[in-house]
C-alpha cells in the first residue's frame, strides 16, 4: 500500500472510532473527529499532512512521483 492509502484508511479509522466514543464514552471525543476532519482540509490546500511524514520515514512508498501512472498505482 501507498502512504495516500494508509492516510485515507488510517483517516476513516480515527474518524468512525472518535464518533464510536463521542456516542459511549464523552462527547468530547468529538472534538477529536473535528480535528481530523481539520487537518484532511487543511491538507487538501498544503499536501501535507503529518501521518504522511511519519509513514514516509517508516518506509512507505509513495504513489506519487516520476515513473508512477495512476495505471500502475491501481494495480497495488
Amino acid at each position: 500500500m501507498t502512504v495516500e492509502r494508509y492516510l485515507r484508511l488510517a483517516a476513516g479509522f480515527f474518524v468512525l472510532l472518535s464518533l464510536a466514543l463521542g456516542q459511549w464514552v464523552s462527547p468530547y471525543w468529538y472534538l477529536f473527529t473535528a480535528f481530523v476532519g481539520l487537518n484532511l482540509f487543511q491538507s487538501a490546500f498544503s499536501n501535507w499532512c503529518p501521518l504522511m511524514s511519519i509513514l514516509k520515514k517508516l518506509g512507505v512508498r509513495s504513489g506519487e512521483g516520476p515513473g508512477t501512472s495512476t495505471a500502475q498505482t491501481a494495480k497495488i
